[in-house]
């Protein structure tokens, strides 16, 4: 990634409610981040932390109501995509952002082969007509790497294994040659083995193509293998942003802290081997007005009962939304 290249996308201040019966339901709240030319980052946190619904809310992909994207701006090929109309956004979705869902199982059309699923973008956003789609497709199989791709196109998505369905939903994501692709928990459904299949296909894909990435995952052990930056999300907030070695080597906010101890070994008492984050997250009713993570966090002191911390520079591309100073072990004196 070139130092002080523009960012590709740029967010900020994003805002998404939901409303429900019990009221609203605020799920992304002021998340603001970059996405540079080539870069992968990773986005991690507890499920409802408002990973996926953050990247949704960037192509209009919630249905609305109940969801409303309130406020922010998301920039795009210099355009605001929660400004432009329905046609110019679904021109930018499949097409020059990609996207890959969490369960290639509910997103593949089963009564249509895999063949016209990913003709069919290409026939939309590159006007391909029928044969060239086809050729295109063939290609697109090959390179996620599906072995007699030409016959595979004829085949419906029942007829593949998890991987298999996974290798797909990454070459319709691919298919029209993404500026950015957006990874939404694509190995969570899928073994260990095929996972690091799926991990080894995206890095020599990302180098190939040299499009940017954005990797949501709830699993620390894949950032740390494939990412360049983090941004860990919590109570549908952005709490810590680092480059990924330092945030390994120097987690900020007691929530990272937290995260990374849940990792588990095969070393030490069986009792120690695994740890939890006691607790539950919140369900944000309201904008958040305090720390979310103050009812869980080992630190908290009154302060964070009474303000929501913003996000304090700490150097070396590190920032972090804690008043409590992990550096020196005291409260923050500003």
């Amino acid at each position: 990634m070139p130092d002080g290249a523009l960012p590709v996308l740029d967010v900020r201040d994003l805002k998404t409610v939901f409303k429900t019966r019990g009221g609203e339901v605020h799920a992304v709240n002021d998340v603001s981040f970059e996405l540079r030319p080539g870069e992968l980052l990773g986005v991690v946190g507890e499920s409802g932390s408002g990973k996926s619904v953050t990247m949704m809310s960037l192509l209009g992909l919630l249905p609305s109501p109940p969801a409303n994207v309130r406020g922010g701006q998301v920039t795009f090929d210099g355009r605001d995509l929660l400004k432009v109309n329905p046609d110019e956004l679904r021109s930018v979705r499949g097409a020059k952002i990609g996207f890959i869902f969490q369960d290639p199982m509910t997103s593949l059309n089963p009564v249509f082969t895999v063949g016209n699923q990913i003709m069919e973008p290409l026939r939309k956003h590159m006007g391909l007509n029928k044969r060239e789609a086809a050729v295109r497709a063939q290609e697109l199989l090959e390179l996620v790497g599906i072995p007699d791709a030409a016959r595979r196109l004829l085949d419906y998505p029942h007829q593949f294994s998890g991987g298999m369905r996974q290798r797909v939903m990454i070459a319709i994501a691919l298919a029209c040659d993404p500026q950015v692709l957006i990874a939404d928990e694509p190995t969570t459904a899928l073994d260990v083995t095929i996972q690091a299949q799926i991990l080894e296909l995206m890095k020599e894909l990302r180098s190939k193509l040299g499009m940017a990435v954005i990797w949501i995952t709830h699993d620390l052990g894949v950032i740390a293998g494939i990412a360049d930056r983090v941004m860990v999300m919590y109570a549908g907030q952005v709490v810590e942003h680092a480059p990924v070695e330092e945030l390994f080597q120097n987690p900020q906010h007691p929530y990272t802290r937290a995260l990374l101890k849940t990792i588990p070994t095969i070393s030490g008492e069986r009792a120690a081997r695994l740890t939890i984050i006691e607790g539950q997250p919140p369900i944000m009713m309201a904008p958040p007005n305090a720390c979310a993570f103050r009812d869980r966090c080992d630190v908290a002191f009154e302060r964070c009962a009474q303000e929501n911390p913003p996000r304090y520079d700490v150097g070396h591309g590190h920032d972090a939304a804690c008043f409590f100073d992990a550096r020196t072990g005291v409260p923050r004196d500003v």
